[in-house]
């Protein structure tokens, strides 16, 4: 059994030396130290840990009532037994009120190695007990720890997480997180016992410093006795005892600081935790270091997808209009031939301009639905509540599909631009009559599948020649052809901008189809 430290208050050496005699006898290896006074007493209380205290009922200037008080105050789990002259009940009593764990008559000293005896194994058993106890809360708080670091995605929450759960590990009135930026401590913000720093200090100067260049951690129970602690910034912290424990077992790049105003040695298990929690920790940083490298990548990917984006629908504008300045020439000149009763056009010459003119008015219309879908990013949406039906009604009135069966849900309202939703259903429902008129039966149908996810699906369905499913995903790319110019005439751009529109909505667009079996054209609109 290890040796066992007992203070005693006494301004008597014979009776000092009778203690120690007793305790001595009784086998048990003890070292003890007497106060003969109230500074000596109150001294040694704050700066050790003791095993065991007596002390004589008054010394002067001092009462053994007033010693407990200040024991019970600095460390309660200590054992604390009264050895008096006099053995009065009334004494007695006022001493076990006062929380004493014993009372014994210095003509009775035979009795205190038995006192003493039960108190230590009693104290063994209880801090057995609490070790236990603390090994299990510690693990449990480091479980904690591990999953809300595994959930930090900066600096500033990792520091806020150790630094909480260093305190809790460690019982520490305070604790910092030190980042090491080359030959500069940074310390983020901290939990001090009282106003002490923050910002850079240089490792040279720094008890992080220290742990971090030496890897190992550092606990010193007297600031003011180890001379690596540059006392002047420490001392107005009113930090008595501190721990650092570095961050990263091969090269640290941090360190966990836990300060005490009180005197304190950390026990084995308390060093092991913070150990623990300082390599978890180090994971944490190196996921926050693979997270910013990620999240910077990306932006620079963004911005420079932004740029090439920008760069392309200013190139496409402008293309768009130069080809229309010369292309409205041609145009307006092929009419003024074409219309011309003074030239002596063949009739192959005549074929040639219609060709002429037909062509120029295709690429005419190309050229303003590149336009439009290049627009498309840049416009304001105005959401409203929408009647799709009124809309599908009108836009299928303007075109020329009598022999189209024409179907028309109820109910078919949606939160939407207007003006963007009318170029929606302009391109589905004219692909749909498009693709079907060829049939005696044909039939076009606007419908909905209601609410799922907080959005609202629409269709537009019709009995025409429908496509291979392999290839829906290239309907909606510009130029994005599944049938032949000369079968089915247009641009290629009409579904390509229709998603653009819906992808600005927040909402999506879907084909489904089989080759002569018609198509299925569903989109959805988030419900507002």
């Amino acid at each position: 059994m290890s040796q066992r430290k007992v203070l005693y208050l006494e301004d008597d050496p014979g009776a000092a030396e009778l203690a120690r005699e007793a305790l001595a006898q009784s086998g048990a290896d003890t070292l003890v130290d007497i106060a003969s006074e109230r500074e000596e007493f109150l001294e040694a209380c704050d700066r050790h840990e003791y095993d065991l205290i007596l002390s004589d009922h008054t010394v002067p200037g001092f009462s053994g009532l007033a010693a407990l008080e200040h024991a019970r105050k600095t460390a309660p789990e200590t054992p604390f037994v009264f050895l008096c002259a006099t053995h009065g009940k009334e004494t007695e009593l006022r001493c076990f009120e006062a929380g004493a764990n014993d009372f014994v008559r210095k003509d009775e000293l035979w009795k205190l190695p038995v006192v003493v005896k039960r108190l230590l194994e009693e104290r063994d058993r209880h801090l057995r007990e609490q070790a236990i106890a603390e090994r299990d809360r510690g693990l449990t708080t480091l479980v904690q720890a591990t999953q809300e670091l595994g959930r930090c995605r900066s600096l500033d929450q990792v520091g806020q997480v150790v630094r909480r759960f260093a305190r809790e590990l460690s019982g520490a009135d305070s604790a910092s997180f030190v980042l090491l930026d080359g030959d500069q401590c940074f310390y983020l913000e901290e939990d001090p016992v009282s106003p002490l720093w923050k910002g850079s200090v240089p490792r040279s100067r720094s008890i992080s410093g220290w742990a971090m260049q030496h890897n190992e951690h550092v606990a010193i129970e007297d600031v003011q006795a180890d001379a690596r602690v540059p006392l002047e910034e420490y001392q107005p912290a009113l930090v008595k005892s501190l721990m650092m424990m570095p961050v990263g077992r091969e090269q640290p790049v941090a360190a966990i600081g836990t300060y005490w105003s009180r005197p304190h040695k950390p026990a084995e298990q308390e060093i092991g935790l913070l150990q623990s929690l300082a390599d978890t920790t180090a994971v944490a940083l190196e996921t926050v270091a693979l997270l910013n490298e990620q999240e910077r990548r990306v932006r620079e990917r963004a911005a420079q997808l932004e740029a090439q984006t920008r760069d392309l629908e200013a190139y496409g504008t402008a293309v768009s209009h130069d080809l229309r300045n010369p292309l409205g020439q041609v145009i307006g000149f092929a009419d003024l031939l074409k219309s011309d009763t003074t030239s002596m056009l063949s009739p192959n010459a005549k074929r040639y301009v219609d060709r002429i003119l037909t062509a120029s008015h295709r690429m005419n219309g190309l050229i303003g639905e590149l336009l439009q879908l290049n627009s498309l990013s840049r416009a304001t949406l105005t959401v409203t509540r929408l009647d799709l039906g009124a809309m599908a009604r009108q836009i299928m009135a303007e075109q020329d599909a009598t022999h189209v069966r024409f179907e028309l849900e109820d109910g078919l309202v949606a939160d939407g631009d207007a003006g963007l939703m009318k170029i929606v259903l302009e391109h589905l429902l004219s692909n749909a009559v498009k693709f079907s008129q060829k049939r005696a039966d044909a039939a076009v149908k606007l419908g909905t599948l209601g609410v799922a996810g907080r959005q609202r699906t629409f269709y537009v369905r019709d009995n025409g020649v429908g496509f291979d499913p392999a290839t829906a995903q290239r309907l909606f790319t510009p130029f994005g052809r599944l049938h032949a110019a000369k079968d089915f005439p247009g641009a290629g751009i009409g579904l390509a901008t229709a998603q653009r529109i819906l992808h600005r909505h927040g909402g999506r667009i879907w084909a489904e189809a089989s080759p002569g079996q018609g198509a299925t054209f569903s989109f959805s609109l988030p419900v507002t």
